[in-house]
């Protein structure tokens, strides 16, 4: 970076913006100011591609309009309608994070950078994001489309796993941020998802490309440059699918490990309830940094006396069918549910 301090690289920022107003994606949270829409919009687009979160972003924010309505609601209503985008301890996060709005800051959303950090959930980019689109403050929002974009401009190979990627390329990003710097981190979001992928990127469209140092000398598939790799670890997992008349029982897991308060089937049962289990069924199931192997036992409980003692003994929920589509399972359990009520219809 010692080498191009001195240079004048602004007239990148000023491209881009130009690109930007040209060609902005059409999407709702781009017509607001507000703080709350922006944050969740954020917050939900963190793991989701916008193609695939926009409903889901739309449907949350008709339901939970303002901080006020969000911070009130129920836990569990608030993960239901997070249901389908996954990484659960997000939704868990914004709740409480709204709680913290409507204690710490008399339901005003906080406009500095340093105290919407403060916030539960919420990290370096985001605060950067919201601040910016919203305050006018002069942080750029930096996430993978600027590790990306920046290292490809100007052929840098700076490991983005390093534990200083963060500060590295927040640094390098002031060579080229304009005066407008929240268009220009939702620019960085278009052309780092539209043209600067990670693979196949469209260099021939880019605006940049003629500042582009990586796509000069042909070596945009060498950036960014990324060397620690973290393995998955195995996890062996055991679920009870006890039924009966239609009725199946379940649990609220704890926010302690994966799945955090999503429900599940009963992880183990009693000695009485073995001669039930008619099937087992297998399920592998990737998280990100976990891969699961799953058990269902089929559990067809068809003693009134047994099943009854074991709900006392064990406090589980008892549901149906119906009343599951108004609780948030992990997808495996949400897959199984689905198969079996199919199944159990055509019985």
């Amino acid at each position: 970076m010692e080498n191009i301090e001195n240079q004048d690289f602004k007239q990148i920022g000023s491209k881009l913006l130009d690109w930007y107003k040209k060609n902005a994606r059409d999407l709702p949270f781009r017509q607001t100011k507000d703080p709350y829409k922006i944050w969740i919009c954020e917050i939900v687009f963190q793991q989701t591609r916008i193609s695939q979160g926009l409903n889901h972003y739309n449907n949350f924010v008709k339901r939970f309009p303002d901080v006020k309505t969000l911070a009130e609601a129920p836990e569990d209503e608030v993960l239901l309608y997070w249901k389908g985008l996954g990484y659960y301890s997000r939704a868990i996060n914004i709740h409480k994070a709204a709680q913290q709005i409507m204690t710490d800051y008399y339901g005003v959303f906080p406009h500095d950078y340093e105290e919407i950090l403060k916030l539960k959930g919420i990290g370096k980019y985001t605060a950067a994001a919201v601040s910016s689109i919203c305050f006018d403050s002069k942080m750029p929002a930096v996430d993978g489309n600027f590790y990306r974009v920046l290292s490809r401009i100007f052929a840098d190979d700076f490991d983005i796993s390093n534990s200083r990627a963060f500060n590295y390329f927040s640094e390098l990003a002031q060579l080229v941020l304009p005066e407008n710097v929240g268009d220009f981190n939702q620019a960085m979001m278009d052309l780092g998802s539209e043209i600067c992928k990670p693979k196949n990127p469209l260099c021939h469209e880019c605006p940049l490309n003629q500042d582009c140092l990586a796509f000069q000398l042909n070596k945009v598939s060498e950036f960014p440059v990324k060397t620690k790799k973290v393995k998955a670890a195995d996890l062996d997992l055991k679920y009870y699918f006890v039924h009966r008349n239609g009725q199946f029982l379940i649990q609220q897991r704890k926010d302690d490990f994966i799945w955090k308060k999503l429900f599940e089937f009963p992880p183990e049962i009693s000695e009485e309830l073995m001669p039930f289990i008619k099937s087992v069924k297998n399920v592998n199931h990737k998280l990100t940094h976990k891969n699961l192997s799953i058990e269902i036992f089929n559990v067809e409980v068809d003693s009134e006396s047994v099943w009854e003692d074991f709900i006392i003994k064990n406090q589980y929920i008892i549901t149906d069918f119906e009343g599951s589509h108004e609780k948030s399972f992990p997808k495996p359990l949400e897959n199984y549910i689905q198969n079996y009520h199919t199944a159990y219809r055509i019985l």
